[in-house]
């Protein structure tokens, strides 16, 4: 919790006869509509995290956005600079255009924290602080765990969306499989959505009568997937690996689930360790600039249990 991450800070200024005085200070937070599983799980960890963030500074004003596209999150953006920010925690829909209003916001002097989904140039006059997953190893450890399970394996593949994570997990996913003789036989874009996944893997099964292995990016495309391959009678599909870490898919895990032997971790928990470090920075001027990456966990059978949060939405 902050208190240990910034417990230091208050130490030192005790010993100095020093108190840390605290001005009201306004924190926006600006995330994506739950559209899906994942960014439920963030909206679910923004709201948490910003009434601890309350509790733990009453001077803090926390405000959370959801937004369902990038023109409605640029008008969010303008809507939360209007009320006067200290800092902006943003984890965008699509970055590369929500660059200039972000720019903007941080111009005026504003502490900027990106969660997630980088744009294209990421320097200082677009963000203070970087939190993300390791979306390059996201691909990579899926691609790794394929390569040293079934090296022959004929793999099809569920992209997320056309922005920069998706190219980097992918890239990933490619020098996870260098060396093998795994062959991807096609690639189409799921948008993070079970129904649409669902209508690619309906596809994939139309054209191709053998695939051993399916790689998609998110726990909920892999639902979508499963009842694609389920429907269909499918018996030569072998498993499916995908990503975040949801309950659900942990649970498949921990249960020795076949069809799902493992996950890849990407918590959407990481908006709420973004709200807590951008708190700590503007309250107590903990040094927290540039960049925070979380690691991209193989979950296994035998350490499930220690990514299996039943209560969480996601």
């Amino acid at each position: 919790m902050l208190k240990k991450i910034i417990g230091v800070a208050f130490i030192a200024a005790a010993l100095a006869g020093t108190a840390l005085a605290q001005e009201k200070k306004t924190i926006g937070v600006s995330i994506p509509a739950a559209d899906h599983g994942w960014t439920a799980g963030v909206v679910y960890h923004a709201e948490r995290v910003a009434e601890q963030i309350r509790k733990e500074y009453p001077d803090a004003n926390v405000i959370v956005k959801t937004s369902p596209d990038p023109a409605s999150q640029a008008n969010a953006i303008q809507d939360l600079a209007v009320q006067g920010l200290d800092a902006l925690v943003i984890l965008p829909t699509d970055p590369d255009p929500l660059v200039n209003a972000i720019k903007e916001v941080k111009a005026a002097g504003t502490f900027v924290t990106i969660v997630d989904r980088a744009p294209s140039v990421m320097d200082n006059s677009v963000r203070d602080l970087y939190v993300a997953g390791n979306n390059p190893a996201l691909g990579q450890t899926a691609g790794e765990y394929i390569k040293s399970k079934t090296p022959d394996a004929q793999v099809v593949v569920i992209r997320g969306m056309p922005i920069p994570i998706d190219q980097q997990r992918q890239d990933g996913f490619d020098k996870g499989i260098e060396g093998s003789n795994v062959k991807v036989l096609d690639r189409q874009f799921g948008n993070w959505n079970r129904d649409d996944a669902f209508k690619v893997m309906q596809d994939y099964l139309t054209k191709y009568p053998k695939i051993d292995v399916v790689w998609c990016q998110d726990d909920d495309m892999a639902v979508g997937v499963l009842q694609a391959i389920e429907q269909a009678g499918r018996t030569d599909i072998q498993y499916v690996v995908a990503g975040a870490g949801s309950k659900d898919m942990v649970k498949r895990v921990m249960d020795g689930d076949k069809m799902i032997p493992v996950d890849v971790l990407y918590p959407p928990a990481m908006v709420g360790t973004a709200m807590e470090l951008t708190a700590a920075a503007i309250f107590n001027q903990v040094p927290v600039h540039g960049t925070y990456t979380l690691d991209a966990t193989l979950i296994t059978k035998d350490n499930a249990k220690n990514y299996y949060f039943p209560d969480s939405p996601f």
